[in-house]
């Protein structure tokens, strides 16, 4: 993909990590940016655990709180929650949206893990979208409600109960909820009551078109690596939940506007020119919430989980599973919340022994953390028994 005969920069680790933590507004939280500024700079917040986004975000902003946050989802609609990279939950720019679509749809499908006899066809496929975005024009439906509609557009054959979920059988339509969120004719709508809601962005987001595939994966591409390069497509390929020889093929049409930098003796890629790092070291104290995304987008995971980090933090060599203590922009502990009325309940196990400087950071994080979830905290230095995410 280079030659390397051309003289390469080299970046030291350290570099590295003083890059991401401004890039995500880590080393200091932005004092003007908004949620949606916020989620943009970070390609997409993880959204599975909902309070964990509104921390991740929070974090990221002065005096923010998940207040904001939802009002930027539910009231504003600068933020959409949908399925986003490697088809999880996640929040993001509604003024991306066509972005998002456009990248996520030309990304080359896995194959289906479904019995064939439970399976769409392309045709059915595109009806069963359709149905969807006429169904949820004006509306917010739960699931039963959009079964209703999407059968009565289509044909029982679509109310069939044979996909295969857990212990019950799901209606064959099913599966294309994410094929419609991907296409741009599904979000998720507020709860109502315990129930999730589906929606339309298109009702936020009038005209919205997913943008052509190759011009939105280049984008993705470029927020990518300014966000969490050096990275190789490797690394793309595994944050995207992509074929690995598509990712490198990807990278390989892009070399043009792409450069590669060393790190710690390995080469990996930056945009063309993007190889500067800011001239102070990596500092500071961070409590990161499950799934953050500096937590699952940054690499080379040895050098972000080192040591002990890697066998306390990682789960099956999958991060995000822990909330994480962040110090100087490696993971050095884990941490974990109770939450009872407005008392928080925060334990921090720290791999090493804290400073006195780390520990005054960590009482300003466990109380930042207090103020963006709208509680009173308290902490207590010690071992965290709680197991990973599932």
């Amino acid at each position: 993909m280079t030659d390397r005969t051309a003289e390469v920069p080299c970046l030291s680790w350290a570099e590295v990590c003083a890059r991401r933590l401004d890039r995500h507004a880590l080393s200091a939280p932005s004092r003007d940016a908004r949620p949606a500024d916020i989620v943009g700079a970070m390609c997409a917040a993880h959204a599975q655990v909902l309070s964990a986004a509104e921390l991740s975000i929070g974090l990221r902003i002065s005096g923010a709180t998940r207040t904001d946050v939802r009002e930027a989802l539910w009231t504003d609609h600068s933020l959409v929650k949908t399925y986003g990279p490697r088809g999880t939950l996640h929040l993001l720019p509604t003024q991306d949206l066509a972005m998002w679509t456009g990248a996520l749809t030309a990304i080359p499908p896995s194959p289906s893990p479904l019995p064939e006899d439970a399976r769409l066809t392309p045709e059915q496929t595109d009806e069963v979208v359709e149905a969807i975005a006429i169904a949820l024009k004006d509306a917010e439906l739960t699931v039963d409600e959009l079964t209703e509609a999407v059968v009565a557009a289509t044909g029982s054959w679509a109310g069939d109960l044979v996909v295969p979920v857990w212990h019950s059988m799901w209606p064959r339509w099913r599966p294309a909820v994410y094929i419609a969120a991907n296409r741009g004719a599904l979000c998720f709508g507020p709860n109502r009551g315990r129930k999730v809601t589906y929606t339309n962005p298109r009702r936020w987001l009038p005209g919205l078109e997913p943008a052509e595939g190759h011009t939105a994966l280049a984008e993705v591409v470029r927020r990518y690596l300014h966000s969490y390069g050096p990275a190789t497509p490797q690394q793309f390929a595994q944050w995207l939940a992509a074929p690995r020889r598509w990712a490198t093929e990807l990278f390989d049409s892009l070399s043009g506007a792409l450069q590669p930098v060393e790190v710690d003796g390995g080469l990996a890629w930056v945009a063309a020119g993007d190889t500067i790092a800011p001239s102070t070291a990596p500092r500071g104290v961070r409590l990161l919430p499950y799934f953050d995304a500096y937590t699952v987008g940054c690499q080379p995971r040895e050098l972000l989980f080192p040591g002990r980090a890697a066998e306390r933090a990682l789960s099956g060599g999958q991060a995000g599973n822990f909330p994480v203590l962040l110090i100087d922009g490696t993971v050095a502990g884990v941490w974990h919340q109770r939450r009872s009325g407005r008392r928080l309940d925060i334990t921090v196990e720290p791999f090493d022994r804290l400073t006195a400087g780390q520990r005054r950071d960590l009482d300003d994080q466990v109380k930042r953390t207090g103020d963006i979830l709208e509680g009173n905290p308290r902490l207590t230095i010690g071992t965290v028994t709680a197991g990973g995410h599932r």
